[in-house]
């Protein structure tokens, strides 16, 4: 028998990425005669993992509340591809536009580990909504 270590896997990886996600929207930014809704969401990427891991590219599906849906992909966020290192975390905030007062997100971030190993790190649903939209 070896004590070798065995490497956790891509999948292993993938679910010790904690993202969260906290929406707001932004009346000063938005023109509800105009169906122009902005939202703000603020995300915290936590890497539990016992490895560093890096955000290579994003992808976005947006509903909104006619069921439109907006599909947005590229390359890292808000202009960076960050490096998260074991038990840190990475927060950014970024926004969206909807025609309807309130809609939806989801989608999922493709990212590699140190050891050059490739996966999704899902980002569930969350809801986008003006204030007293929901009861």
């Amino acid at each position: 028998m070896t004590d070798e270590t065995i490497a956790p896997s891509s999948s292993d990886i993938a679910e010790r990425v904690n993202i969260t996600v906290k929406a707001k929207f932004e009346a000063s930014q938005s023109d509800t005669d105009a169906k122009r809704f902005v939202f703000s969401y603020t995300v915290t990427i936590e890497n539990t993992a016992e490895i560093s891991v890096q955000l290579l590219s994003r992808r976005w599906v947006v509903t909104d509340g006619n069921e439109k849906q907006q599909q947005i992909e590229g390359d890292g966020v808000i202009g960076v591809q960050p490096t998260i290192k074991p038990h840190c975390s990475y927060q950014y905030s970024s926004g969206a536009v909807i025609e309807t007062n309130i809609g939806s997100m989801f989608g999922h971030y493709n990212m590699i580990t140190e050891n050059g190993e490739h996966f999704e790190a899902k980002i569930s649903a969350f809801t986008l909504a003006i204030p007293n939209a929901l009861h």
